[in-house]
């Protein structure tokens, strides 16, 4: 019978306790990851231009998955959300460092603001465990 518990994972958010929410929550063979923001450990924002700040999100998708059993070639769906459509370019390279050979379906939107307007891209990500043979 497939395991089918909730686990939660928690990161250095501070929104994660105030507004109620999980930095990724994993049931069974599936992990959601929520958006991911470039917040560094301490809790403040990652300096940099999109690229920079969009590999420190996925850093944080990294260490969400590998906490829940999970790694990056497990990812089936990611969601990039951009503040300036002319950062589509850094972005989307940063996630092809990782992803570019597990190729994940994805979506790159372009939206008119994020909760930090330092911020200039959040990352979300889907994983579904897929059982490893020997």
């Amino acid at each position: 019978m497939a395991d089918t518990r909730r686990r939660n994972y928690g990161s250095a958010s501070p929104f994660e306790p105030i507004y109620g929410y999980s930095r990724a929550v994993r049931v069974g063979d599936r992990i959601d990851v929520a958006g991911c923001a470039p917040i560094e450990a301490d809790g403040s924002s990652t300096p940099g231009n999109a690229g920079v700040q969009a590999a420190r999100c996925i850093t944080i998708i990294g260490d969400a998955l590998t906490a829940l059993g999970g790694s990056f070639a497990d990812v089936v769906r990611t969601r990039m959300y951009i503040t300036d459509p002319a950062d589509a370019d850094l972005v989307g390279r940063a996630h092809g460092a990782i992803f570019g050979d597990i190729r994940p379906a994805s979506t790159m939107l372009v939206i008119p603001a994020l909760i930090r307007p330092e911020w200039k891209v959040e990352i979300e990500a889907e994983a579904i465990l897929i059982e490893k043979t020997a």
